[in-house]
């Protein structure tokens, strides 16, 4: 039996701040907490904006941590590393006392898009894509040159620049370092040469040394202070073990380390996410090529990644704007969804209400409905086209995937989010031809396990996954895909009359 009893695995979402326990031996939860206990929220001064306080972030932090340990009876003596997952492409900027100097730009704020499109054809598309892999789009570093432009004085203020888990683990450690990963999904990577992407930087006229140290996925991001153990109600010393993007992580989480296996996740986005050992490329960069979280100098792994904004956000937004408010649950809705047969009787959502979207060549559509009937539609046939438009969508991101090569026959998902839904389950596997096998992690769990590779605790990853379970495995139907089929291709017309 290991000495350490338990890993703590904190998942940094846009909704809420979760933390897990996970058993070493077992491998089972033995607690999670989440807060807030409703959605927190985004400024939006502007339409396309999106920025949260990162204070926020560490608050409810706080808050969760407490009440894992009292719900669970853990001591902080019992937790032997800590692992951090994120949203991914946030902009979080500290001064020298590492102080916060401006809320952070979030993944799913769309200011710095022209900006990062006009060095896509500056740079050069050739230059940008064999070196980046990506547009630099309205990725981290777009977001920096946006507030060297628009804030010069709080720009001057910046002493680093960091991602949302860089940040947290800087709250418990008082170290700043970032990931590899991290500065992939940034645009801060040069893949040929393997070192911070100069020439971006140059173009951008940011200088790297506001750019955090890199150090692996797994690996010591440093131990938690004194200060923060008082804070947050943890062990002085604990190390941090672990950090990565959501997505990455979300891959890790369901053991999918390798090529062609693939990931998927619905929350308040949607991502496919599929492994590749070459550094392949979608040229109108509508798909994004990151470091994988186990990607090193001997073994090339490299992450591709579709995402689709507004997944969750969207069944949120009909729950609680339907004049419904909480009388609904989750449940509820998928039960009247289903009183509707596929294709929603010819109603058709396009999901594209959060942000500019970066399969649609980084377009801002807005979410609409379209071919409503007052004499003939009902709140059932909204609730079902929502979960259909977010499969549709996953599935039109899909084939820019297969166009790069990527073959999807089996697809690893949590048993989470838009995936409880037996409605967006069947129109997943009949849409896209994929089984879809589910499993018994998240993100939070994920990043304890995470952080049990990268404390030593596990001696390689496949003992971090010796417990993991399938929950469930979901084949196409024949004659369902002929249905779903019928009804994407109505969808995909719409889209294109856009």
């Amino acid at each position: 039996m290991r000495q350490t009893k338990f890993l703590l695995g904190y998942d940094i979402g846009s909704s809420s701040i979760k933390a897990s326990l996970l058993e070493t031996d077992t491998g089972k939860e033995a607690g999670a907490s989440i807060s807030p206990k409703k959605e927190m929220g985004m400024i939006s001064v502007q339409s396309g904006w999106a920025e949260q306080e990162p204070e926020d972030w560490w608050n409810h932090l706080k808050i969760a941590t407490k009440e894992l340990l009292a719900e669970s009876g853990a001591t902080p003596e019992d937790i032997g590393a800590i692992g951090i997952s994120y949203q991914m492409h946030g902009l979080v900027a500290v001064d020298k006392q590492q102080q916060v100097v401006r809320p952070s730009i979030i993944w799913c704020d769309s200011r710095a898009s022209e900006i990062g499109n006009k060095a896509f054809r500056e740079i050069g598309p050739e230059a940008c894509l064999k070196q980046f892999l990506n547009s630099p789009g309205n990725f981290t570093a777009s977001k920096l040159k946006w507030v060297q432009e628009n804030e010069p004085e709080v720009y001057s203020r910046i002493d680093k620049m960091m991602l949302p888990g860089d940040y947290i683990a800087m709250k418990l450690s008082g170290t700043v370092s970032t990931t590899v990963s991290g500065l992939s999904e940034g645009i801060l990577w040069d893949f040929q040469s393997d070192s911070l992407a100069g020439k971006l930087l140059e173009y951008y006229g940011i200088s790297e040394d506001l750019i955090p140290k890199a150090l692996p996925s797994f690996a010591i991001h440093g131990e938690v202070t004194k200060e923060a153990a008082r804070e947050v109600g943890l062990k002085e010393g604990t190390k941090i073990a672990y950090k990565a993007g959501d997505q990455p992580n979300n891959a890790f989480s369901l053991n999918v380390l390798h090529p062609g296996e693939v990931a998927a996740t619905a929350g308040t986005s949607g991502v496919v996410y599929g492994i590749s050992d070459e550094p392949e490329y979608d040229e109108k960069s509508r798909v994004n090529t990151f470091v994988h979280v186990n990607h090193s100098a001997k073994q090339s792994r490299y992450g591709v990644l579709l995402c689709v904004n507004g997944t969750g956000i969207l069944n949120s937004w009909l729950k609680q704007n339907l004049g419904l408010g909480n009388e609904l649950t989750y449940d509820e809705m998928n039960h009247i969804a289903s009183s509707v047969p596929i294709g929603s009787d010819g109603v058709t959502i396009l999901p594209f209400g959060n942000g500019a979207e970066r399969i649609l060549e980084n377009r801002d559509l807005g979410a609409q409905i379209v071919d409503l009937r007052f004499n003939r539609h009902q709140t059932a046939h909204l609730f079902r086209a929502a979960q259909e438009g977010i499969v549709f969508a996953l599935h039109y991101g899909f084939q820019i995937m297969g166009q790069m090569g990527m073959k999807m026959q089996t697809v690893k998902a949590g048993h989470a989010n838009m995936f409880f839904s037996p409605i967006f389950r069947e129109a997943f596997v009949n849409t896209t031809g994929a089984t879809l096998e589910l499993y018994n992690t998240d993100g939070a769990l994920g990043a304890a396990r995470g952080a049990g590779v990268g404390s030593g605790i596990y001696k390689k990853h496949e003992e971090a996954f010796e417990t993991l379970s399938l929950i469930e495995s979901i084949e196409p139907d024949t004659y369902k895909q002929t249905q779903y089929n019928e009804a994407y291709q109505r969808w995909v017309e719409k889209l294109q009359s856009q």
